[in-house]
């Protein structure tokens, strides 16, 4: 009878690992950009509840998403960076936009409020480039007549990996300097002249909130989620904003998502009073050809499912979700780019 009981147990045991093994290889796999871990965490969290199904996602930066996604390790990748048109057909990807937001300029100084610091591109872009130190210099207090500002040594925060939110805030930067275009330029990774570096959004909260006199950029969702001091900025039409989703959303009002292939809109230093200068939306990358069409699908109805589903809780964190004639657009992407090893439409 013990032997039989036990011969049970194992059965039994057996039938849980495999019923674990097959859920563990059900849940998809992403990789790539910090900038919206929070919305996808949280609409991950959601349509586990809901499905079933379960999202690993990396938060790893957008340059180690693209070399997973290209080396086909994760279903995925994510970039903030939109990779261009001859990089998407020599690595036999498609991409599309997933969620918009914005980057802020963060400060630790003390005796100066959240948001009431008031800053702008040329100046953020002499800082960066060392040639702005002090907290008090000429071209600060020009912009914040009545602030008294410390005579405090300014520390540069940035990247330490390849990030899509570098690629957004060093594209804004190059905007409003031609010093800082030729020589620090626009990408995912630069070559920065001072500084300190963090790795993901994270690291570079974490900076500085440990440095006083620190500097950084960050995804808002950080700076608000890490209580960090963020400054106001000047958009194009000269007007001093603090970030919020309507100032986010008015960056991406006027974006023609078929003007480029692959969706590749750069919503830096976007025209209008209310428009936040450094918006950018988050992009999903995937192989065109599919081994695993059964888990490409997953993934396609995890995406679909945000983009019906998942809009409030990305308001709630302060990200902009795509306007429905987006996603349908999207959706078509999906139908005509994203087959099985034998060409049938995976979507």
């Amino acid at each position: 009878m013990r032997m039989k009981q036990l011969l049970a147990s194992l059965v039994v045991g057996a039938s849980a690992l495999v019923t674990m093994s097959s859920s563990m290889a059900a849940d998809m796999t992403g990789a790539g950009a910090t900038f919206p871990y929070p919305v996808y965490a949280k609409w991950a969290e959601t349509y586990k509840k809901v499905s079933g199904n379960g999202l690993n996602y990396q938060s790893v930066g957008s340059g180690a998403g693209i070399k997973q996604i290209k080396a086909k390790t994760v279903d995925f990748g994510a970039s903030d960076k939109p990779l261009p048109a001859a990089e998407l057909d020599e690595a036999g990807l498609m991409q599309f936009p997933a969620i918009m937001g914005g980057v802020v300029t963060v400060i630790n100084l003390d005796g100066i409020a959240p948001g009431q610091l008031k800053l702008s591109g040329p100046v953020v872009a002499d800082i960066y480039l060392g040639k702005i130190t002090k907290w008090n210099a000429a071209q600060i207090a020009a912009l914040n007549p009545g602030v008294k500002l410390p005579a405090e040594d300014i520390t540069v925060v940035h990247r330490a990996d390849g990030s899509g939110t570098t690629f957004l805030f060093t594209d804004f930067l190059s905007k409003s300097s031609p010093e800082f275009k030729s020589k620090i330029g626009s990408d995912a990774a630069v070559k920065w002249v001072t500084g300190v570096g963090g790795k993901g959004n994270d690291g570079v909260a974490a900076n500085v909130q440990r440095i006083k006199g620190a500097i950084g950029y960050v995804e808002w969702a950080y700076a608000k989620k890490n209580k960090i001091a963020h400054t106001q900025l000047k958009n194009k039409d000269g007007n001093f904003l603090q970030p919020d989703d309507d100032a986010f959303k008015a960056a991406a009002a006027s974006a023609d998502w078929t003007k480029t292939p692959g969706f590749a809109v750069v919503l830096t230093d976007q025209p209008g009073k209310n428009s936040w200068p450094i918006t950018g939306a988050s992009y999903i990358l995937m192989h065109k050809t599919q081994a695993d069409a059964a888990k490409a699908k997953e993934v396609l109805k995890f995406f679909n499912w945000a983009f019906a589903n998942g809009g409030a809780a990305a308001t709630e964190l302060d990200y902009v979700p795509l306007p429905a004639s987006v996603t349908k657009l999207v959706e078509a992407s999906w139908k005509a780019n994203l087959k099985d090893a034998s060409g049938k439409a995976v979507w």
